[in-house]
């Protein structure tokens, strides 16, 4: 904003002479006297004026400073401002991807445990059918060992004996053989679990 100041006295008007007064007459000493004390005055105003002008000048040039160091510190604070934003944003794209990431690796772990599940349930069917198919065996065996004396001759006795002891072992065996296996797919699975968690531990560690 301009500020424009009006001198109270027109110079021209104190040094002029009157339009009366005959040119080639000598001016009075009473009018130089009058027209001396005006032109002090309109000095004095004019310093004044130009006082006040300087101070306005310099009440200026400090807002203009104080605005331009407010201008600059906002200017920092908006490139602080979108660097910390900048900085979010690849946080959250990266935790996006850590998400990502975690959801992916948890399908394949549930489709593991899964497959583990249908694994045991298929063994034990196994494992129960053998079990059936072993009592029905050693059923039909208790039965024929009642009858023994009936149906085969001493001499034969001990033969049939050994056959029936021989078909047990093996039926044990395999029933044994069966267990063994299903205990070590369990053991695996615990094991696979195990390592998951202590994996998944320590990614999350800090």
């Amino acid at each position: 904003m301009s500020v424009i100041l009006e001198s109270s006295f027109n110079i021209e008007d104190i040094i002029k002479t009157p339009q009366s007064l005959d040119r080639r007459a000598e001016p009075k000493p009473t009018e130089l006297l009058i027209k001396l004390r005006k032109l002090q005055q309109a000095k004095k105003n004019l310093e004044d004026e130009v006082k006040e002008t300087m101070l306005i000048k310099c009440a200026r040039k400090g807002e203009d400073d104080a605005l331009t160091a407010e201008a600059l510190q906002l200017e920092g604070t908006l490139n602080e401002k979108e660097e910390l934003n900048r900085s979010l944003q690849l946080k959250c794209e990266d935790l996006q991807l850590e998400a990502q990431r975690q959801l992916e690796q948890n399908h394949q772990k549930e489709e593991v445990v899964k497959q583990y599940c249908f694994q045991i349930q298929e063994t034990k069917l196994k494992h129960r059918k053998i079990r059936i198919k072993f009592e029905n065996q050693l059923q039909q065996l208790m039965e024929q060992h009642k009858n023994l004396s009936t149906i085969f001759t001493p001499q034969r006795l001990p033969a049939e004996i050994q056959s029936a002891e021989y078909t047990t072992e093996q039926l044990l065996k395999a029933e044994q053989q069966k267990l063994e296996q299903l205990t070590k797919l369990l053991d695996g699975l615990n094991h696979t679990q195990n390592a998951e968690m202590h994996v998944d531990a320590c990614e999350k560690a800090p």
